[in-house]
């Protein structure tokens, strides 16, 4: 009998024992499957993150896109493209530009305007202005460029985007050829009274030597001050003054006395302008085609060293 209590107590602790071990298996089953959880859970907030992250990658880089379309719009070229016609700065300058008997413009730049804005798509306007104001005239719109036999300046370099030298140039003293004499310097003609062009290179050659200037609206004007006698001399552009001075011109009685300065032409643009560039690599083109050197050769000009 008591063998038979004994055994019974022994089974009965073995199931206690059994039950204990099946619960812990139950709750480390429960806790497995709950860290699981946990974790297909932070995996799927991690691929939430990194498809966050790939959106906004992606909306920076179509913002880059449209902000490099922007630019794109934004360029000089562009904004002339789109209304058809490229206003061109110009005074009234032999052999540079002038008109002929029709009253269309015409000279050295003038047709070469006309052929490298064509070669750019480009229609040309060409707007005489008060050359005293370019600088103001092209940075308002008015114009596109300045395209008028212009010195390169320290003041144009500085305010405009220019293309490289295209004609050689110099100021130069024009008076009655009577009173001319051989040797004359700038010393022999200090006390006369010179006539030039307002915003001008021969304004600034002109006071630079100390000259008693008067300005006026234009070198064609400061000639007939000179003709006029209003002036005793004038400092205009060599270029000028040979198409415009000596026998069969419109001032026979006038003549260069001598060269105060030498100098290069350019064209200028609007600062940050991407139409420089072109101009410079069609005129190199048509330096190497011989376009150039012939257009120079109908007009008495000399070109400008190639860079």
């Amino acid at each position: 009998m008591k063998k038979f209590t004994a055994l019974l107590l022994a089974a009965v602790m073995l199931l206690a024992v059994l039950t204990a071990c099946s619960s812990k298996t139950s709750t480390s089953s429960q806790t497995a499957s709950a860290s699981v959880s946990g974790t297909d859970a932070s995996a799927s907030s991690a691929a939430a993150s990194a498809s966050a992250a790939a959106a906004s990658a992606s909306s920076a880089a179509s913002s880059s896109a449209a902000a490099s379309a922007a630019g794109s719009a934004d360029s000089d070229y562009a904004k002339v493209k789109a209304k058809g016609t490229a206003v061109v700065g110009i005074t009234d300058f032999a052999p540079m530009d002038y008109k002929d008997d029709s009253g269309n413009w015409t000279g050295f730049d003038a047709e070469l305007a006309t052929q490298v804005f064509d070669q750019m798509g480009l229609k040309v306007e060409f707007l005489e202005i008060d050359w005293d104001n370019k600088i103001l005239e092209l940075n308002s719109g008015n114009i596109d460029c300045v395209w008028n036999g212009m010195t390169l300046t320290d003041e144009v370099l500085n305010s405009m985007s220019c293309t490289d030298p295209y004609v050689l140039n110099a100021q130069v003293v024009v008076m009655d050829s009577s009173k001319i004499k051989d040797g004359m310097t700038a010393d022999d003609v200090k006390d006369l009274n010179f006539a030039v062009e307002a915003g001008s290179a021969g304004d600034t050659t002109a006071s630079d030597a100390g000259f008693n200037v008067t300005q006026v609206s234009s070198q064609a004007n400061a000639l007939m001050e000179v003709a006029a006698g209003t002036s005793d001399a004038c400092v205009i552009d060599l270029t000028m003054a040979k198409a415009m001075t000596g026998a069969g011109t419109s001032y026979p009685n006038l003549a260069v006395a001598f060269e105060l300065t030498n100098e290069e032409y350019g064209i200028g643009f609007c600062q940050g302008s991407d139409m420089t560039a072109m101009v410079n690599d069609i005129l190199a083109q048509y330096r190497e085609d011989g376009t150039l050197q012939k257009l120079a050769d109908k007009y008495g000009l000399s070109l400008a060293d190639a860079k």
